[in-house]
């Protein structure tokens, strides 16, 4: 073979890789704008949250001992704190001695007259009665003598004056005596028990706010923050701890209204949880509401088109899973 053939050979085969290589070159830069410019349908992401309760008192009261630490578990009843409130006792000893007292009042009406102060009345009753009948005698003598002209008309109406005083105070003397006997007046005892019935609400109303100074859990949770410490002031209705029920929790998303395709309330979202090993989890949706106008609106573009709306959406696990926690994030993928 002459060296002319063997040269044109090697050029053919430099133009040929040459070529590939172009070839090559171009595929990778096409594939390239073809990946730059193909559409990207990211994952749709939610953020899990749960039920929180704030635990806060109905008096005023320092606290003076907590029971638990942020972290424990406590089931209903578990006691979580102990408030001071020395306002709180002495309003329950004012309210038990004004309760003591309406109860005395009341057995008093009920009971009536003691048999010594009916036996009382009745003696001065009589003895006004024999006083009356003394001065009848009296005024009837003298009389019998003014008529004959022995005495003068001042003395006759002396006694006749004592006579008639004698008689009233023996009708009064009666009445009272009758009033021992039948004891005190219907509106009188059922004021008494009013009063008495008044005293124990207020008892039963001023204990139920001494008890507020043990505070127990109301659900079964998990201490999530203490915000006040021991021996700080805690007002009426602020917040003590915080108690979150990891029992109910849920995943929330945000979603436009050109998202909203195809979910609806019962739909099953298949998302997995990254910071649980991207553990697989079926999510049922539950709400759905338009979040606040102010921030939600977005154009869909600069120049024409229609603003969309973002709506919160709120799927539940529809099985217990296992170390879910506020906070961490759900990936759905989208269809």
């Amino acid at each position: 073979m002459n060296e002319p053939a063997v040269g044109n050979r090697k050029e053919k085969v430099r133009a040929a890789a040459k070529a590939a290589a172009i070839a090559a070159v171009a595929l990778f830069l096409i594939y390239g704008l073809y990946l730059a410019n193909r559409s990207v349908n990211p994952p749709l992401q939610g953020q899990i949250d749960a039920r929180y309760v704030d635990v806060s008192a109905k008096i005023l009261g320092r606290v003076s001992k907590l029971e638990v630490r942020e972290g424990d578990t406590v089931r209903p009843g578990t006691a979580l704190l102990v408030l001071d409130s020395p306002e709180v006792k002495d309003k329950v000893s004012q309210a038990q001695a004004a309760l003591g007292a309406a109860r005395a009042r009341q057995q008093l009406l009920d009971d009536g007259m003691r048999r010594e102060e009916i036996e009382t009345t009745k003696a001065t009753w009589q003895r006004a009665v024999s006083d009356a009948n003394l001065a009848e005698t009296t005024f009837r003598r003298i009389n019998v003598l003014y008529q004959d002209g022995l005495i003068s008309q001042q003395r006759n109406d002396e006694v006749e004056t004592a006579y008639r005083s004698a008689l009233a105070a023996a009708t009064a003397a009666r009445a009272q005596y009758d009033l021992s006997m039948n004891g005190f007046r219907h509106e009188e005892r059922a004021a008494a028990a009013a009063t008495t019935q008044g005293a124990v609400a207020v008892v039963d109303e001023v204990e139920s706010l001494a008890a507020d100074t043990v505070l127990r859990a109301p659900m079964s949770a998990e201490v999530d923050k203490i915000i006040l410490q021991q021996g700080e002031l805690a007002a009426p209705g602020f917040p003590i701890l915080t108690l979150v029920n990891l029992d109910d929790v849920w995943a929330v998303f945000n979603l436009r209204e050109n998202e909203l395709a195809g979910v609806r309330i019962g739909t099953v979202l298949k998302g997995r949880v990254p910071a649980l090993g991207g553990r697989a989890v079926n999510l049922e949706v539950y709400y759905i509401s338009p979040k606040a106008e102010y921030a939600t609106w977005r154009a869909t573009r600069q120049s024409s088109g229609y603003d969309i709306k973002t709506f919160e959406v709120r799927a539940r696990p529809r099985e217990p899973v296992e170390g879910l926690r506020p906070g961490m994030s759900v990936l759905v993928e989208r269809g």
